[in-house]
């Protein structure tokens, strides 16, 4: 191997690895992150190819950024690239909710990160409000597609229809008004009928063999089955599978309360990583309860393995397919539908984050306006300012808000 690939791989170890680190504020915030990194930065990838797999990562079961960083490392190198953006974007909240598990069960408080969350839901709405700004420019340049992010939005935060919903429509609005003529593209390099095959024995292979080792009982079988089950129905990214999961976990099998879910939420929502990482947190007290600080450890890591691993079965086996969907009319309006709605989608996102932020009651998805936190608001301000007017970027918003975060919590302000 020579030098300038081995420059190369570090390159982009370095630059995965910066991406990780600073993957706070949940979806929005982490694809705005990648947008700006990826394309504006480096241009590793154009505009039409980051929307065109960010398209095809919506569509998919579990989290949508982690995939879509998957799948852009797999444009670049494949299968390795992809598990290298794809561990590399998950590693630093493994390691940060592990640590804070440890905490939270052997300190039983994790109050300090309060002053921190405080100040990042400054920082994520203003990362989100750049993303919006940025994205909408380049994907609504006609009339037609602004309708659709406004109709995404509209069903979404109005009146509350699913997410797999509006993404179904909008596909199938763009795939029945496509023009143009098909468009050759290289065929997929390997066989996906194999790939998928690797990676569903990789994935499912651990879990079988805990339930026939172990027994289906065995908190450590549970937690794998459970997970394995909730992977292939988590679509519409991680808000729409919370309640489902948080009352799974809390009222079917007792692995923990629901004080201790939202303590959980609010481990994964202050730390790098998507905010589906919160089922580490729930795998670990499923052993916690059952065993002590080993078993809870390791059944962290098996709902870790459960959750991401099916991840990068989705993008290996079905990216090669996307790619070949750009040459089909029909299909690349269908999905350039989709990133209309992703407009929409990212929109409803910031707005229920910012209400659910800034004010202390919210009833029916409106804020009551009297409960305005004010030093969340001004700081909101700031980092609007940071953002926009200044040129801030996502770590220099990320660390500022934080920081100023902790001075307002120990000034007993937030």
């Amino acid at each position: 191997m020579d030098g300038q690939t081995v420059s190369a791989g570090q390159r982009d170890v370095a630059v995965w690895a910066k991406i990780g680190l600073l993957s706070f504020g949940g979806p929005a915030g982490q694809i705005a992150l990648m947008h700006r990194e990826l394309v504006e930065t480096r241009a590793w990838i154009d505009e039409a190819r980051f929307l065109h797999a960010l398209n095809f990562c919506m569509l998919l079961p579990g989290p949508e950024a982690m995939q879509l960083a998957t799948y852009i490392g797999w444009l670049r190198g494949g299968w390795r690239g992809g598990m290298l953006a794809g561990g590399l974007f998950v590693l630093p909240g493994i390691v940060a909710i592990m640590a804070l598990s440890w905490v939270y069960v052997l300190a039983g408080d994790v109050g300090w990160i309060a002053g921190v969350f405080f100040g990042l839901k400054a920082a994520v709405i203003a990362i989100v409000a750049q993303a919006l700004v940025r994205i909408g420019r380049k994907a609504l340049k006609t009339a037609g597609a602004l309708a659709i992010a406004v109709a995404a939005f509209g069903a979404l935060f109005v009146f509350g229809v699913p997410f797999p919903l509006v993404v179904l429509a909008a596909a199938l609005v763009g795939f029945l008004t496509a023009k143009g003529a098909a468009v050759a593209v290289a065929p997929a390099r390997v066989s996906t009928t194999r790939v998928a095959l690797v990676w569903l024995a990789l994935w499912l292979g651990p879990v079988l063999t805990l339930v026939l080792v172990l027994g289906r009982d065995h908190v450590l079988a549970q937690v794998a089955v459970y997970f394995s089950q909730m992977a292939v129905l988590t679509f519409g990214g991680a808000y729409a599978v919370l309640a489902w999961v948080a009352q799974a976990a809390v009222e079917q099998f007792g692995w923990l309360t629901a004080p201790q879910m939202l303590d959980g939420l609010a481990m994964a929502e202050t730390t790098p990583g998507p905010l589906i990482m919160v089922t580490q947190f729930v795998g670990f007290m499923a052993g916690w309860g059952a065993g002590g600080l080993a078993l809870a450890s390791a059944a962290a890591l098996v709902s870790v393995w459960a959750t991401f691993a099916p991840c990068f079965l989705w993008i290996f086996a079905g990216a090669p397919h996307a790619e070949r969907l750009r040459g089909n009319p029909a299909l690349a309006g269908a999905l350039a539908a989709v990133t209309a709605a992703v407009v929409g989608v990212i929109a409803n996102l910031a707005l229920w984050f910012a209400i659910h932020a800034l004010f202390g009651q919210v009833v029916g998805g409106w804020p009551v306006w009297a409960t305005l936190d004010l030093w969340a608001a001004g700081l909101t301000a700031l980092a609007l300012v940071a953002a926009f007017g200044l040129k801030a970027g996502p770590g220099a918003l990320i660390l500022g808000a934080a920081l100023a975060g902790v001075a307002l919590r120990l000034a007993g302000l937030a």
